[in-house]
């Protein structure tokens, strides 16, 4: 089976100021989890890794995660891509993956909602192509 890693800004990272009226940390936190949750339950080989914003602080998250385990498949998350703020940090995070396994896959998703259909493109529980 495909291990996944999921990488995404923790709950406590993020701008709220930018996201949408009502949203907190405890909120967020809720949801991330629950998608997390979501992954594991529909059968994928999962790995959670919640970072900060700081690209040399997630560099170092990544290589320690890819240290521990061997991954076909990174999700990169939407409170990573969607800002313009963080180029930086979302060119770093696709320069380590590809630097720890080159030629490795990526998806994206665009909430924690939407995690399982961002994996569904391109792998499927029990399944080791990517």
């Amino acid at each position: 089976m495909t291990r996944i890693l999921m990488v995404g800004i923790h709950a406590r990272a993020l701008d709220y100021s930018k996201l949408p009226p009502g949203l907190d940390e405890a909120t967020m936190a809720e949801r991330i989890e629950a998608g997390f949750g979501a992954t594991v339950a529909a059968g994928f080989d999962a790995v959670s890794c919640l970072i900060g914003t700081s690209p040399d602080e997630a560099e170092q998250d990544i290589r320690a995660a890819f240290g521990r385990d061997r991954f076909g498949l990174v999700m990169i998350g939407g409170g990573i891509r969607l800002f313009p703020e963080n180029t930086l940090l979302f060119e770093r995070i696709v320069n380590v993956c590809s630097a720890e396994s080159p030629g490795i896959a990526f998806c994206f998703n665009t909430s924690p909602e939407t995690s399982l259909d961002a994996l569904r493109r391109h792998v499927q529980p029990g399944r080791e192509e990517v």
